[in-house]
């Protein structure tokens, strides 16, 4: 029997009692501790862990909190302000009083499976927050939500199911980690070499050009800038691409190119403003603007790969040149005068050879554990939605 015959045999009908979330769960306010009490607090490996909104996040020791604040009963966290989504958590834990959580008392309620519930509502309650200058959303919002709640034996398979799609993701994840973090190793231990064992060279010097983006027109979001068939990337592009970009969502008209420069296809990208030196081959000609630094290869000398690499690997020590202004940045000076090691050509190439296996197992998006996690989350998606898809009655039964 198939996955969804199975799934479809599971919920054939099955008799759904919807309630409002606040009357079929308890709900617990948060703790008035601040922000700068919670570090103050923080300790490494700590028990108890409070929440307080995004990703920022404290541990502290029991006796830091008062108990009347310590939940310890698993729950759903709300994040309400900002980024708006659901958190499960099982340990004892506090939050912030902007924060609000979810526990249950009822033995016919499977708090597990409400998460997974509320996890499809995620986009319902960010259009709500978008109301808002900050996003955010109130304890009404989230108690007056109706949820379906089937006889206890279909929430516990319905968890069953959707943990073991949660776990594969979470262990394909960690494995990907590791490899990560071992291609980083090997990478640094490639690019490092022993004194008088390479030549020292700065880019300037194995580049046919080494210069900044342009864009020149003022202001920068003048709309006839935009909208033609002229690639642009930016300091955030960068950032998110891996060795080679393959991809842009914005465009130059005429106009834009006019007034910029078009690189061509596989000049490396060197961002020194506000995300620094975060790099990426071209896969297509494109332009940039100022905040990119457009690098390209002098054949003879060295290979845009082996650069890429290279200064991935001296990331945290270019990083170290900012200036440390309320925009941290760097310039094209910079690169002018730091020196990197070059070995002979033939070396950086096999140098390259190794790093391309490392890249495409732990970034490629048709090879490797990125793809395989992005499937698997697309799969465990699908079937979420589809085991907690119950008809809505149109009366929902409140206390």
């Amino acid at each position: 029997m198939s996955d969804l015959s199975y799934m479809e045999k599971l919920l054939d009908g099955v008799e759904v009692e919807w309630r409002e979330l606040g009357s079929a769960l308890v709900r617990t306010k948060g703790t008035n501790i601040t922000a700068r009490r919670m570090k103050t607090l923080h300790k490494e490996y700590a028990p108890l862990k409070i929440f307080a909104g995004g990703r920022t996040v404290a541990f502290v020791d029991f006796k830091d909190i008062p108990e009347k604040d310590i939940n310890r009963k698993p729950s759903i966290i709300v994040k309400s302000r900002g980024v708006i989504g659901f958190e499960y958590y099982a340990k004892p834990f506090s939050h912030k009083n902007e924060m609000w959580s979810y526990h249950s008392t009822n033995k016919d309620i499977n708090i597990e499976y409400v998460y997974y519930y509320l996890k499809t509502k995620e986009s319902y309650f960010q259009g709500l927050a978008s109301r808002m200058q900050m996003p955010q959303i109130s304890t009404p919002d989230t108690d007056k939500l109706p949820i379906p709640i089937p006889p206890i034996r279909i929430q516990n398979e319905i968890v069953r199911i959707l943990d073991t799609f949660t776990e594969l993701t979470a262990e394909l994840t960690a494995e990907l980690t590791a490899r990560q973090q071992q291609y980083a190793y090997y990478r640094k231990q490639l690019l490092t070499f022993n004194d008088g064992e390479v030549e020292w060279k700065t880019l300037k010097e194995v580049a046919l050009e080494l210069g900044r983006g342009k864009s020149r027109h003022r202001p920068r979001n003048d709309p006839k800038l935009y909208g033609g068939d002229v690639p642009l990337i930016q300091t955030g592009d960068v950032r998110n691409a891996s060795h080679v970009i393959n991809e842009y969502t914005q465009t130059y008209s005429k106009f834009g190119l006019e007034q910029s420069k078009l690189w061509p296809k596989g000049t490396l990208c060197i961002t020194i403003a506000a995300n620094i030196a975060e790099t990426t081959i071209l896969g297509f000609d494109s332009c940039f603007p100022d905040s990119i630094i457009g690098f390209v290869a002098d054949p003879e000398k060295t290979t845009t790969s082996y650069v890429e690499y290279l200064l991935t690997s001296f990331k945290s020590e270019l990083q170290a040149q900012s200036t440390g202004s309320a925009q941290s940045n760097i310039n094209l000076a910079t690169f002018e005068r730091l020196p990197f090691p070059f070995p002979p050509l033939a070396e950086q190439q096999r140098i390259v050879a190794i790093l391309d296996k490392f890249d495409t197992l732990t970034t490629s998006l048709t090879e490797g554990l990125p793809r395989e996690i992005e499937l698997r989350q697309q799969q465990y998606e699908y079937y979420r939605d589809l085991l907690l898809s119950f008809p809505k009655p149109e009366v929902v039964a409140h206390d």
